[in-house]
């Protein structure tokens, strides 16, 4: 799960295709809300909305346990079919020169890699491994929430796997960065911290409908940047790396399939309600995972990162609208039927706002040609500019 503000998981965690837009290419660096920054400089989160589901919602997702035990726990992986990080890396049980060279290649593969996929690929993993706060989060909606921290419901089930997958993508990432000597790892481990601390205030409300349409995003979205990271890896020299990546994603798209299913299914059964937190998350500009990311340094971290995600392709606001575009389809949302008044406004809006930001981003793309990018230094990179 990889992220920004998209949509946008990320991620990955993960870029601001919305920051985009509304700066007119990167000249100006602004936050956006729900973010903002204490007078020690460190981004805050802000007050928000809690337990808006109504009360009686909560026997739905009851009486719908049995079918996520047969539709979502079977797209986990048993443990002893996962992949583990150790197969990807250099074998430390290898005799001491063995090992060495297995570095000391690694490190010649990533030496025509620039700066700026090194600052992706950090931001990348940072969002990974604030996994624990991303349990938490799923951890608090009412009706599906794991009562006693090992409850046998499927809700409860699926969270506990989902965070045992995803935890090994920044235990992979963080390994593969320390040994390439590349990447400052004290600022990075710091960015970890004060992530995991600072926790993340994505506007969920306790409300389940909020949080599967806003995992559904965020895994789509998190798949979509692993996908380029893996791409630029391959045409930059890295294979192994690219390898990497590819299968991180394939996680990703895995559990977008377990989300967007269970999105699919309540619009079955609640269409009305469905739409309407739909509506609201992509109204409220859906908030990336990581957006409360800082490393001591810098307030705008988050901003910064998706920006240079943005300007090497990684995620952008195409990818964004891609993403709507896709939901919209997969979901069938322009055919869905049985909607009340607000519910059609809803609708309408959803269906209507990928061509909206497609024309948005073509007045952004021109006007950041025209002004030019800004250049920024990142603490990761030990302070180099990108």
């Amino acid at each position: 799960m990889g992220t920004m503000q998209i949509l946008g998981v990320a991620n990955f965690t993960a870029t601001t295709s919305h920051a985009f837009i509304q700066r007119g290419g990167a000249t100006t660096h602004r936050r956006s809300q729900p973010v903002s920054a204490t007078a020690a400089g460190a981004p805050t989160k802000l007050k928000q909305i809690a337990h808006s589901m109504p009360p009686e919602k909560i026997e739905l997702f009851k009486s719908l346990e049995p079918w996520a035990s047969e539709n979502v726990l079977p797209l986990l992986k048993p443990v002893e079919k996962c992949w583990q990080p150790n197969e990807l890396l250099p074998d430390p049980a290898k005799p001491v020169a063995d090992f060495m060279d297995e570095v000391q290649a690694l490190r010649d593969r990533t030496k025509e890699l620039p700066d700026e996929y090194f600052v992706v690929l950090v931001g990348d993993m940072v969002t990974e491994d604030a996994v624990p706060t991303y349990q938490t989060m799923l951890n608090t909606a009412d009706g599906t929430r794991d009562e006693t921290g090992s409850s046998p419901t499927p809700w409860a089930v699926w969270t506990r796997a989902w965070t045992a997958e995803e935890n090994r993508h920044g235990d992979l990432l963080r390994s593969y960065l320390y040994l390439s000597g590349r990447v400052d790892m004290l600022m990075i481990e710091r960015t970890v911290q004060y992530l995991i601390g600072a926790g993340m205030n994505p506007g969920l409300e306790n409300n389940p409908y909020l949080g599967y349409v806003y995992t559904s995003f965020q895994e789509r979205a998190t798949f979509v940047s692993h996908c380029n990271t893996a791409r630029l890896a391959k045409e930059g020299g890295d294979p192994v790396l690219a390898n990497i990546c590819g299968v991180i994603a394939a996680d990703e798209k895995r559990h977008e399939r377990a989300y967007v299913r269970i999105v699919e299914k309540l619009l079955q059964v609640d269409p009305n309600e469905t739409i309407l937190a739909i509506g609201k998350l992509l109204r409220n500009k859906i908030t990336m995972p990581a957006h409360l990311m800082y490393d001591g340094q810098d307030p705008q971290l988050f901003e910064h990162f998706a920006f240079v995600a943005h300007k090497l392709g990684v995620y952008t606001p195409t990818d964004y609208a891609d993403i709507m575009d896709f939901l919209v389809g997969r979901w069938g949302l322009e055919k869905l039927e049985g909607l009340k008044g607000d519910g059609r406004r809803e609708q309408e809006y959803v269906c209507g706002l990928a061509p909206r930001i497609r024309k948005l981003q073509a007045r952004a793309e021109e006007r950041a040609q025209k002004d030019g990018f800004q250049r920024l230094k990142f603490s990761w990179i030990f302070n180099r500019e990108v």
